[in-house]
């Protein structure tokens, strides 16, 4: 018998099929062997953070420990990826602002009539570049703001860039697309060429941690207008997509609109939501009358 191929962290083959079944049971994120130098790679670095010399030892005092958090969170910090940038993929901030949001107000009888505030959700937001970019687009561009209370939340399973949206400080490849009078206008220099969101965009934004497959921790978000939920239900197999999207249902309103990432399509994980076809592209909506 050929003995097993040891990688990386002093990882097994065994060993990895037993530690991505463990994490894909925690998570809802599934890593196939495809990705096995990334998971290595992240698994030393948090090996070495540890007082633990090698994986066996590591993986033991997870299991045990998981109810504590720390190590648990410390392993999802490592393996989330969390790239972004300021208006990424904004022809769909266009669509909120021509059509989404009117169409909101419309379906909910008009500023006069309106049940509580509109209320925007992005999810996973990373280190903040994507909800602070909405709260930038309707403050700057949406002709009733004045008019209209506007709640914007944040999300990500990751602790540690949510440390970092909230703190809400960028370099340059963030801020590449932010035009430069919203610059000067929005974001304070720091230094070393870093800019710092201004205070009453940063307390417009209420940021969250939660993963999107955890059903119990999901229902503290209801009655949403808009979700934002982009390039996530890719690192997702179909079960742990199918639970996501059954999550973002319950966590919108009636008639409300989900943003989902170019390269992904609800049709091909439930077909509870409704495919909209809007003039910048495709949009889904919960069913009006849904429940």
């Amino acid at each position: 018998m050929a003995r097993a191929q040891a990688v990386g962290a002093g990882l097994t083959d065994a060993d990895f099929t037993r530690f991505a079944e463990y994490f894909y049971k925690r998570t809802g994120i599934h890593f196939a062997s495809s990705k096995r130098y990334f998971v290595d790679k992240r698994i030393e670095a948090c090996i070495r953070q540890s007082p633990y010399d090698n994986f066996a030892g590591w993986f033991a005092a997870l299991r045990v420990n998981e109810r504590s958090g720390a190590m648990h969170q410390e392993l999802i910090n490592q393996l989330t990826v969390n790239e972004t940038y300021f208006l990424r993929e904004d022809y769909q901030f266009d669509a909120m602002l021509s059509t989404v949001l009117p169409n909101v107000l419309r379906d909910r009888g008009g500023v006069a009539r309106i049940d509580g505030p509109v209320k925007i959700l992005s999810l996973p937001c990373s280190t903040g570049e994507e909800p602070y970019s909405i709260a930038l687009r309707v403050l700057e561009e949406w002709d009733r703001i004045d008019d209209v209370d506007v709640e914007i939340h944040g999300a990500d399973i990751d602790s540690d860039v949510l440390a970092k949206a909230t703190h809400a400080s960028y370099g340059d490849r963030s801020l590449q697309r932010v035009p430069k009078p919203w610059l000067h206008k929005y974001f304070a220099p720091i230094g070393a060429g870093r800019y710092q969101v201004d205070e009453a965009i940063r307390s417009a934004v209420t940021l969250h941690r939660v993963n999107v497959c955890d059903t119990p921790a999901m229902r503290v978000f209801r009655d949403f207008d808009v979700v934002f939920c982009r390039n996530v239900l890719i690192y997702f197999d179909e079960l742990s997509s199918r639970r996501a999207a059954e999550n973002l249902y319950g966590a919108m309103r009636p008639g409300g609109y989900l943003f989902l990432g170019h390269s992904e399509s609800m049709s091909r994980i439930s077909p509870i939501f409704t495919p909209t076809r809007l003039p910048e592209g495709i949009v889904y909506q919960r069913p009006t009358g849904a429940k």
